[in-house]
């Protein structure tokens, strides 16, 4: 039978994309309330929050290829890449150690706390991630079938999005340290739970479909896996492309409850628009799979761009509005955001396969490993990002148990974070992704 005949059974692949559920998770609760935990909590300076997420994501940009490389170097050995993905199973004690700050600690050594605990679970991440991730690429599948693996995948990590989006924040509403460790620890079984359904996904899964081993090069050398990888033109744009949208949607994240608390002056919408940003991406990754099957990935890609960008820019005008309108104009604003959301996971994330297909290559884990490492960057650089443009506007930090008015200038500096930058990131984005060619020849 051909890669192009073979076709994933559905309990196999529900089990293998169960992984997803756990990864949303960890990827929306730090992305969505550790900068905003960091600075209304702790009290930590905006700039200095913005360190505190940016900084552990430099370990991951080293660690990243690494941990591909081994990949490469474990299936080649056992046949499989499923031991290092032990890892996603502890994900969740991490996840507890670092909303779960003592009391004492307030300002830069609770951001070395968070931190700390920050980079053990990013670690323990990208154990799981890169093996997970990988198996798409191992799969003996033609091209199609590969989008039909991600969209399961991108199913289950909506799930988990969409979960840990409403939840987390309704758990710590009323805001006090205790409600973020419960909610920490709640969210912890969850992903201990995913990781162990998933791993055993991954062997039903290459059962099925056939795993295509690394060749003997692959994983010798990190550094020689790396050129090999940057050296594919259509695979570097795709890689640089992914960098600006992950900057950008995880900004979007980080900025949510800053404008929910300050603009609407209503921190449960957090989880309303969260719900709204999420909840399509059910029903829409299907709809994608099928745009994919009549007009291909990339058109889809850009256009999940695009539409993403001029989203970003008509948030202003619900910013503009007072009352039920604002909320109204919001709310629909995000539901197509949410929809281009879907598209750019699922087409992103299937596409990485493609190119380690066209390169005629094995080594899969090496070009997952950079490829999570730029999705790695992204969730950290879109924090950053708005932080420091919180901090240039003047944005004053607090504790649970105060409320700081903010100047007009961070007021401003917080809406025009959410709204303009994220568009011309997402421009950029669009860009590098023209540059890609693959689909031309399908």
């Amino acid at each position: 039978m051909t890669a192009t005949e073979v076709h994933a059974s559905r309990k196999a692949l529900t089990a293998y994309a169960s992984g997803s559920v756990g990864m949303g998770v960890w990827v929306t609760v730090p992305g969505l309330l550790l900068l905003y935990f960091l600075t209304d909590v702790l009290g930590v300076p905006a700039f200095v929050a913005g360190l505190t997420l940016l900084l552990p994501k430099v370990v991951d940009v080293v660690v990243h290829p690494l941990l591909g490389s081994r990949s490469d170097r474990q299936a080649r050995r056992y046949g499989h890449r499923r031991r290092m993905m032990l890892g996603g199973v502890a994900l969740g004690a991490a996840m507890v150690g670092m909303f779960t700050v003592p009391s004492a600690l307030t300002g830069w050594p609770a951001a070395l706390w968070v931190g700390g605990w920050f980079v053990a679970g990013n670690l323990l991440f990208a154990s799981f991630q890169v093996p997970y991730l990988t198996t798409a690429s191992d799969l003996l599948v033609g091209y199609h079938e590969r989008t039909r693996v991600f969209m399961f995948r991108m199913l289950y990590l909506t799930v988990g999005l969409l979960g840990a989006g409403v939840a987390a924040p309704a758990l710590v509403a009323a805001g006090g340290r205790g409600d973020y460790t419960r909610m920490a620890l709640l969210l912890a079984v969850v992903t201990a739970v995913s990781a162990v359904v998933a791993i055993g996904g991954v062997r039903r899964l290459t059962g099925e479909c056939g795993f295509r081993a690394p060749d003997e090069g692959a994983g010798r050398s990190t550094v020689a896996d790396l050129r090999i990888a940057w050296a594919d033109r259509d695979y570097r744009a795709l890689v640089v492309s992914y960098l600006f949208t992950g900057t950008t949607t995880h900004l979007f994240l980080a900025a949510l409850p800053y404008v929910t608390e300050y603009v609407f002056d209503n921190d449960k919408l957090t989880a309303l628009f969260m719900g709204l940003f999420l909840g399509p991406a059910i029903f829409a990754s299907p709809l994608w799979t099928a745009w994919s099957r009549r007009f291909g990935k990339q058109r889809g890609l850009l256009l999940s761009q695009g539409v993403f960008a001029a989203g970003s820019l008509t948030l202003l005008v619900g910013a503009w509005l007072d009352g039920a309108p604002a909320v109204v104009v919001t709310s629909v604003v995000v539901m197509a955001m949410g929809t281009a959301f879907a598209g750019l996971q699922l087409f992103a994330f299937s596409m990485v396969p493609d190119a380690v297909a066209a390169a005629g290559s094995s080594k899969a884990g090496a070009y997952t490993g950079v490829w999570t490492a730029t999705e790695a960057t992204g969730t950290a650089v879109g924090p950053y990002l708005y932080s420091a443009v919180l901090a240039l506007g003047g944005f004053v930090s607090s504790t649970a148990d105060e409320h700081v008015a903010q100047p007009d200038s961070a007021l401003t500096a917080l809406l025009v974070g959410f709204t303009v930058v994220p568009a011309v990131l997402m421009a950029v984005a669009l860009f590098w992704q023209r540059r890609y060619t693959l689909d031309a020849a399908v």
